[in-house]
């Protein structure tokens, strides 16, 4: 009899949101369970980690000395490996902390900072294993994670959008906030996938889905100093997400050198 593909989900250190992805799908992910065995996902109550598969999904980066066996022991157990999210791409909010002062947090915040269990840095999953699909955003969306399943048990290996969020907000006769209201847009430089959400409602964009290979960070720093933005509020919009994320990493490294 021939068996099915085995696709587990694992959560590092993250909020959960990306899990919630599949959770989101609701009937189809009844469906979704007829094509796959889902040997672990201890959000929706399975619990097999050390189990191979197929398929591994992973939410959240490394912040622990823990994060590392276990993502080591992860990449060894799947035959295909898929990262899902910003903090398992980039290292996530919590990647902020690799620009500061951790061990004085910890002992500013906790009576007890020894019990505590966290590695200096924040680092996505490519920083200790190979990943061999990178699913953008904060969070992915349950469309994102669907299709690439579908594409990955069909043999094919899923493209990635080039398109940044600005070509969605054409499709979407989205008026321009930056252009019309003079509001500093991270659209220009971050990949396209949310469907442009934010613009859409008028607002600007903040970057969840990461910034695109070609984006040009130096442009859009100089365009946002030009509508009043101070340089301290233009490092944190950067920074913010996908800290750690090229080419945003070195574009701020450079430019907090050069100041």
């Amino acid at each position: 009899m021939h068996k099915k593909p085995r696709v587990a989900i694992h959560k590092f250190s993250s909020c959960d949101g990306c899990q919630l992805a599949f959770l989101n799908l609701g009937k189809t992910l009844l469906d979704l369970a007829e094509m796959v065995d889902i040997v672990h996902f201890a959000e929706a109550g399975m619990s097999g980690e050390d189990r191979e598969v197929d398929i591994a999904f992973v939410e959240g980066s490394i912040s622990t000395a823990r994060d590392i066996e276990r993502i080591r022991a992860v990449r060894q157990g799947a035959a295909y490996l898929v990262t899902i999210g910003a903090c398992a791409t980039s290292g996530g909010i919590q990647a902020l902390r690799n620009q500061a002062d951790a061990e004085s947090w910890r002992s500013g915040i906790y009576p007890e900072p020894g019990y505590l269990d966290s590695l200096a840095t924040s680092t996505p999953i490519s920083a200790h294993v190979k990943v061999d699909l990178e699913l953008w955003g904060c969070p992915v969306s349950s469309q994102q994670v669907l299709a690439a399943l579908r594409q990955l048990l069909s043999g094919v290996v899923p493209s990635q959008s080039r398109e940044k969020v600005c070509a969605e907000c054409k499709r979407r006769n989205n008026v321009c906030v930056m252009v019309t209201q003079g509001i500093p847009c991270m659209g220009v430089i971050t990949r396209a996938g949310c469907g442009a959400i934010c613009p859409g409602f008028g607002r600007d964009c903040y970057g969840c889905y990461g910034p695109t290979g070609q984006a040009n960070v130096a442009s859009l720093a100089r365009r946002c100093d030009e509508l009043g933005l101070d340089s301290g509020d233009t490092l944190a919009r950067l920074r913010h997400i996908h800290s750690e994320a090229e080419p945003v990493r070195s574009a701020v490294l450079k430019w907090e050198k050069d100041a």
